[in-house]
């Protein structure tokens, strides 16, 4: 049965309203530490959990609910996602206490899980001519990376009127909105045999994801040889070997690994991660460089990167359908890598003091060309699967972000600190442990200088200011020639992708 135009893109203002809100969280929870930290006393590990607990929950179950959404129709796990997040949302504006609250967050992971699978497997659904699900797909991106933007926005807005609560509050109206609409606007979809679910392959591919997520975000804390690290790693690989070769010999397997062997496939999933790797870098310049070196508000911060989270769209929804025309599908992911490398670069122009303005033209370009790329290895994935395996398939690109983007923070971010502490001169007249604490981190070194008098706290915030924008500078300088890399790599795994990949698969149950 035909769906409407109007269906389609109604079908597409939900998926993107169910994906910003997520992200808009993650954003605005940053800003609500210090609130919660006066309400809730929580230690040191405890404000960690309270971070990650969302995280590890979403990229641990994404694989898993994409296989569900699969068997039991996507439609009806977005509904339930909704439902679910709306009220995860509203226990943890209300926690009493750290231990629930990371208990909370967790759960807002679990729904969250549910979400981006479900979301990019109806925009597959509903958009089958290619120019359109390409240009739905970069809406869709963009809307992500707008919601980033705007996280410090709203959060900032919320939290000078309100308790940190509110943050999350605010999520349970229009996860309402999302619902009602979604039981009128969207369809149904599903694979025609879907098949049980292994229940094996469930926790071999929670653990698997997981293991190397946490593995890699605690490298980035304590280096890649404490004990805890290295076990978490191994056992990580371990449970991701063990879920493929289980996919490979189960009757109804949670993925069908024979995925892989579509290139278009595969080097868009491996050109996704490892572009994510690269972005990295543009985020480590809005959240640390705005806030901790030019001593902007959270609330300023957040409007000043409004401009590369808008480029994004514009890179993914207007010039991605443009590009692929006229390059090529390989071209023009390459392009859009290259010239993010060149961007990159120019950030080298920001210093301890900085015109905006010097950064502007760098922060659009960027933008623009992730947002460019990205869309094409994202619409890629999912035209190049049979329509009823596009839940399993989104589920593989989302893990791969999340993969790419913890590898990113955890390597550039490792690079940049042993640069500041290996740059940072402190100013003489530190006590042993003043000195020691300061070249922990930069925002460890602004703590140590409200204790100090006028003159030395100021020689030693502008020589941890100095050391910062040092490390930022090589992080930058390893994005460029990594971004460098993709584009390469793109060029050759996506050579024999065409421009347009029609849409000739069964049609899977409607309605």
């Amino acid at each position: 049965m035909p769906i409407s135009n109007a269906r389609k893109w109604g079908t597409l203002v939900i998926a993107c309203l169910v994906a910003v809100i997520p992200n808009i969280d993650m954003t605005a929870l940053n800003l609500a530490i210090p609130n919660l930290n006066r309400d809730l006393h929580p230690s040191a590990t405890q404000i960690l959990w309270i971070a990650d607990a969302y995280g590890f929950a979403l990229a641990a179950l994404l694989v898993t609910m994409g296989g569900i959404g699969d068997r039991i129709g996507h439609k009806r796990l977005l509904l339930i996602g909704t439902v679910g997040f709306a009220a995860a949302s509203a226990l943890t504006a209300f926690t009493p206490n750290a231990e629930l609250l990371i208990a909370a967050r967790a759960l807002l992971g679990v729904a969250g899980a549910t979400l981006m699978p479900s979301a990019l497997s109806l925009i597959r659904r509903v958009f089958t001519e290619p120019k359109e699900r390409t240009s739905a797909i970069g809406i869709f991106s963009a809307a992500g990376g707008l919601a980033v933007g705007l996280g410090p926005v709203l959060g900032g807005a919320l939290l000078t009127h309100f308790w940190w609560g509110s943050v999350f509050l605010i999520n349970v109206p229009i996860m309402a909105v999302a619902f009602v609409a979604g039981l009128v606007v969207l369809p149904e979809a599903r694979g025609p045999r879907p098949g049980r679910l292994d229940l094996l392959s469930v926790p071999l591919s929670a653990v698997g994801v997981l293991g190397i997520v946490y593995g890699v975000k605690e490298a980035a804390l304590y280096g890649l040889t404490e004990a805890h690290v290295v076990i978490s790693v191994v056992v990580g690989v371990a449970g991701l070997v063990l879920f493929l070769v289980r996919q490979g010999r189960a009757a109804d397997p949670l993925i069908d690994i024979s995925l892989f062997r579509r290139a278009a496939f595969t080097g868009s999933i491996s050109t996704n991660l490892f572009a994510m790797f690269a972005l990295v870098a543009q985020s480590l310049i809005f959240s640390q460089y705005f806030q901790l070196v030019l001593g902007w508000t959270p609330l300023t911060s957040g409007l000043a990167g409004l401009p590369a989270a808008l480029a994004s769209m514009v890179g993914g929804g207007v010039l991605a359908p443009v590009l692929i025309n006229a390059l090529g599908r390989a071209r023009a992911v390459a392009t859009g890598l290259i010239v993010a490398a060149v961007t990159y670069a120019l950030f080298l122009l920001a210093g301890v003091e900085s015109n905006y303005l010097v950064l502007l033209i760098p922060m659009i370009l960027s933008g623009g060309a992730m947002g460019l790329a990205l869309t094409i290895t994202g619409d890629t994935v999912l035209a190049s699967v049979p329509k009823e395996r596009s839940g399993a398939a989104s589920a593989i690109s989302e893990t791969a972000t999340e993969l790419g983007g913890a590898l990113g923070m955890a390597v550039l971010g490792s690079i940049l600190n042993a640069v500041y502490r290996h740059t940072l001169v402190p100013p003489a007249g530190l006590t042993a442990g003043a000195r020691s604490a300061a070249g922990d981190s930069l925002g460890a070194a602004m703590q140590v200088a409200t204790k100090l008098p006028g003159t030395l706290a100021g020689q030693l915030t502008t020589a941890a200011r100095e050391a910062f924008v040092n490390g930022m500078h090589v992080a930058l300088l390893g994005s460029a020639g990594f971004a460098t890399l993709v584009a390469v790599a793109a060029l050759i795994t996506l050579r024999h992708v065409p421009k347009v990949i029609d849409d000739h698969e069964p049609a899977v149950a409607t309605h």
